[in-house]
């Protein structure tokens, strides 16, 4: 029999170490050659790492969550033949997918399963059990002694006073607190109230954990700052009912797209806002192309799919990819080159995006762009009053890259836009 050692390969430039997030092998299993060994993860993506032999596990690098460097052994295989086999060399890169984590199954042991269920044998008659004794009932008619507070959260919370036992001459709030702490036991359960369920103690792993370490590095190390604005965005809404009213076969149009447009055609005049910044080198990049970041919600936590080259994609264009990249990302399916590479980001929460927003910033990148939900209310338009659809937009920046001003100054250029949404389309 050969030993094989898969060596955690190449995964990506400038990654160190990869996090185990799923084993899909146990030790004692057979593995079959390109069948999946594990899900590991870096910074940037979830990977399928596959068996490149076929045999039987017999070490494993260690236990879901644990960070292992590259080009460390990963697995060790029992195979068929003679003397030690060596993996490839760890720089050959791997070609990376997304997957989206799902929880494992119970972990079942080999001798649990290879080992044959007990025969049942049939149990000794038990002797009757004597008849309890009889338990005396309670006085429920016996005199209550409690202040007219007490009898009023009784009432409210369903307790028959006549259960609670008083430490002195009277029920005290204290009897009551009691009562409820202690009769749980008992089966009391007060009208309305909810169980407390169980203490769940859950491992901050995969996905999650980089969302953490991602969140706690950017707010460490740049200076936020949030500017809000409310846009009336009536004029707006009614041009996309319109376009969607006359779409044909084209994608329903949200308010994402025409909020896209917008960013992209101010960027030119302030081109501070689609940037990155080097801490180590102090360098700051503005770029020309908007590579715009889409924060999307999925099983496995937030993903950021990228919108390559926005500013060349029409509103029509635009719902075309924000719908294939979101669906990729929450199927797991997205690629590495689809969530990298984003020059500043968009965040959005839809009908539950609140009156405001602060979003924290997808470091490198200096600033992120947060639309509210959008409500009605009436507004002054002159001497007269009308209904108004209204969306407070927010903005969060680097203080470092980007003075308030210039945050101020860019919002409003967006809202002139957003307001009078012919702008949109005219050259």
């Amino acid at each position: 029999m050969a030993r094989y050692s898969f060596r955690l390969p190449d995964i990506g430039e400038g990654i160190a170490e990869a996090e185990i997030v799923a084993w899909h092998v146990k030790i004692g299993e057979r593995v079959e050659e390109d069948a999946q060994l594990a899900d590991m993860m870096t910074d940037k993506a979830t990977v399928e790492m596959e068996s490149p032999v076929s045999g039987i596990v017999v070490e494993l690098a260690g236990e879901v969550g644990d960070l292992i460097p590259i080009g460390s052994t990963l697995a060790v295989i029992e195979t068929d033949g003679d003397g030690d086999v060596e993996a490839p060399p760890a720089d050959t890169p791997v070609e990376q997918e997304i997957v989206a984590e799902t929880p494992g199954a119970e972990e079942i042991s080999v001798a649990e399963v290879a080992a044959p269920a007990p025969v049942a044998t049939p149990a000794p008659t038990p002797a009757p059990a004597p008849a309890p004794a009889p338990v005396a009932a309670a006085d429920h008619s016996r005199a209550v002694l409690a202040s007219p507070a007490v009898r009023a959260r009784a009432k409210d919370l369903g307790v028959d006073l006549g259960q609670v036992q008083a430490e002195g001459d009277r029920i005290r709030h204290a009897d009551l607190d009691a009562f409820l702490r202690y009769s749980g036991g008992q089966g009391y359960h007060a009208p309305g109230a909810s169980r407390a369920r169980a203490d769940e103690p859950i491992k901050v792993i995969g996905m999650r954990r980089k969302i953490a370490e991602n969140m706690a590095a950017s707010k460490r190390a740049i200076p936020h700052f949030t500017y809000v604005e409310e846009m009336d965005v009536t004029a707006l809404e009614e041009m996309r009912a319109d376009l969607n009213a006359n779409r044909g076969g084209r994608p329903k149009l949200t308010m994402l797209p025409f909020l896209i447009v917008a960013i992209c055609r101010t960027i030119p005049q302030f081109p501070m806002i689609n940037a990155r910044y080097d801490d180590e080198g102090g360098v700051v990049t503005r770029y020309g192309a908007v590579h715009l970041g889409m924060a999307t919600q999925t099983d496995a936590g937030l993903m950021v799919p990228v919108i390559r080259d926005a500013q060349d994609k029409n509103v029509w264009q635009l719902a075309t990819e924000i719908t294939r990249l979101a669906e990729a990302a929450r199927t797991g399916k997205a690629k590495v080159e689809e969530l990298t590479g984003g020059t500043l980001t968009v965040t959005s929460l839809g009908p539950l995006g609140g009156i405001a927003t602060t979003p924290v910033i997808n470091r490198p990148e200096v600033a992120i762009i947060g639309p509210n939900k959008i409500v009605e209310r009436p507004v002054f338009d002159g001497d007269e009053i009308r209904r108004a659809k209204l969306m407070n937009l927010s903005i969060s920046c680097d203080h470092r890259v980007v003075d308030g001003f210039d945050a101020a100054s860019y919002v409003q250029a967006l809202k002139k836009l957003v307001e009078t949404p012919v702008l949109l389309f005219a050259d």
